[in-house]
């Protein structure tokens, strides 16, 4: 197998799933929906000075809820902050160590309050992470990865971790949309 192969086998994994399932499931995203909280307590992207979490992350006039501890149970997220953490931590933190993208910090990223600008942001992070992993060869797929706390991580590995987040936030994502469909609100 060549490295072209081994590139197009990791990038497929994720972009049959954003192709055939994921993107078309947020198609109509709605600010309402985006915001809906299905418990109390939920964490979620909100308007500066209103969250209730220990750390309100971000700049602008919407705030990321977050905790730096792991917190037991772990609150419920909305679909906001779903997107909020896949659009900065899962992708455009990777995009900006790896392939060229803007530095990203979620301690400062200015979080979308709207439906149709954190779809927007989302659009353009996987359109550079997709871009970026096309790149890799065989020498950049096997080398470690510079992760924080996985430097002797392949790139490989990182990729397909990355690739595992997004299809994991995407289905939770998902159900939050059926849920919501189904007028469980």
């Amino acid at each position: 197998m060549t490295a072209r192969d081994r590139t197009a086998e990791l990038l497929e994994q994720l972009t049959w799933h954003w192709e055939a399932q994921l993107r078309p499931r947020l198609d109509g995203l709605g600010d309402e929906e985006y915001l809906w909280e299905p418990v109390p307590g939920c964490w979620s992207v909100r308007p500066e000075g209103t969250s209730t979490a220990p750390l309100a992350l971000g700049t602008g006039p919407f705030r990321l809820d977050y905790a730096r501890e792991d917190l037991d149970p772990a609150p419920v997220t909305t679909i906001a902050w779903r997107l909020g953490h896949v659009v900065v931590a899962v992708l455009a933190d990777r995009n900006a160590r790896y392939f060229g993208g803007p530095p990203v910090s979620g301690r400062t990223y200015p979080y979308d309050g709207h439906a149709v600008d954190a779809l927007a942001a989302l659009d353009d992070a996987y359109a550079r992470w997709v871009a970026g992993v096309a790149a890799l060869g065989a020498e950049d797929l096997g080398a470690a990865c510079r992760e924080p706390g996985f430097e002797d991580q392949s790139m490989a590995a990182l990729v397909l971790h990355v690739h595992r987040e997004v299809i994991h936030h995407g289905a939770e994502i998902s159900l939050l949309r059926d849920l919501w469909v189904h007028g469980l609100r």
